[in-house]
């Protein structure tokens, strides 16, 4: 990239309209460009599988669990740059950034640790163990609790606070994707050992229901549609994508994607779903009605299947492995109109 691009990139980043970097809308012919592929920002020296991604907004910065370089990285996504590098992990997994109490936690399923970390310059503020292939990391704003799937079936709470364990909620086996709904005060969790997705009830953190998925296998990610009360699963065989009724489980619609999802996103402002695959491809769905019609399958790298979606940013990251033809990057896609 150019250092004209570079910096036209840069802007973009911020909030700032440019037309000069590669990819932006001015360049591209057509209507389907929903995502347009803006910049590339290098990680170095990373090898074998890239796993989940977080962000702290306030700084710019996205955190990388390189889970087999057993590290994360750290991306101002600002300057468009690798800030550094946090080392000395355990096949990290799941991450996930708690703006209350500035903090990074990093869930390693090598060793069954919940590894946390001070914002500012990532010291060590803490260690939880879990127990067995601690994964999926997310943060519950509305009650400030972090929860994390672990094991032969749990999800531990965590209190930031205090930076303990303060319970589990049991699951039948090892949990994938979860989501927490603020609408319905449930938590929806992807079983796929047990072929089957459960809601929880986010109080008592007992089980509400459990719904088979029979003949689809591999629902590892999730998102959900708060707005129209649905759950949106990607299976892996077949590569499908289902949507549900959140109140009954019921299923809405039914569609083919891409092979070996990993990450599923709701961009509700634009009413549109985000599926990052293995097999080298993003889907993108229309979610405005109950057709679910794919926009556009746009062709990434094989192998590149983790992401995230930032709304605030309008902004999906997409973490690409190193490769013969490729180096290890995070690829950074603007979401328009």
């Amino acid at each position: 990239m150019t250092g004209g691009c570079a910096a036209a990139c840069t802007l973009a980043l911020l909030g700032i309209a440019v037309a000069s970097c590669p990819g932006s809308a001015a360049g591209l012919a057509g209507e389907d460009a929903v995502l347009v592929l803006e910049s590339k920002v290098p990680l170095g020296n990373v090898r074998g599988r890239i796993d989940h991604l977080a962000v702290d907004l306030g700084r710019r910065r996205l955190f990388v669990a390189e889970l087999e370089n057993g590290s994360v990285g750290v991306i101002d996504l600002a300057a468009g740059k690798l800030l550094r590098r946090i080392t000395g992990l355990k096949q990290p997994q799941g991450v996930g950034y708690v703006p209350s109490i500035d903090a990074l936690y990093v869930a390693n399923g090598g060793d069954g640790s919940l590894r946390i970390f001070a914002g500012d310059d990532y010291t060590p503020w803490g260690r939880i163990d879990l127990g067995d292939d601690a994964d999926n990391v997310r943060v519950d704003l509305a009650t400030n609790t972090v929860l994390v799937g672990y094991g032969a079936g749990a999800l531990a709470t965590i209190d930031p606070m205090t930076r303990k364990k303060i319970g589990d909620i049991p699951l039948a086996a090892h949990p994938e994707g979860f989501q927490i709904s603020a609408a319905t005060n449930q938590i929806f969790v992807n079983l796929p050992e047990s072929r089957s997705i459960v809601t929880i009830d986010r109080a008592s953190g007992q089980q509400r229901a459990s719904w088979p998925t029979h003949n689809a296998a591999g629902n590892f990610p999730m998102a959900l549609d708060e707005a129209n009360q649905r759950v949106i699963v990607a299976f892996r065989n077949p590569a499908r994508l289902d949507v549900f009724a959140m109140t009954s489980g019921e299923k809405v619609a039914e569609r083919d994607i891409c092979g070996d999802s990993d990450d599923l996103f709701m961009d509700a402002k634009r009413k549109r779903v985000y599926v990052t695959c293995g097999d080298g491809s993003i889907d993108v769905f229309d979610a405005a009605g109950t057709s679910y019609q794919r926009l556009v399958r746009i062709p990434t790298v094989p192998g590149a299947r983790t992401s995230l979606f930032i709304p605030a940013m309008d902004r999906l990251a997409l973490a690409v492995r190193a490769t013969a033809a490729e180096p290890a990057a995070i690829w950074l896609y603007r979401a328009q109109p």
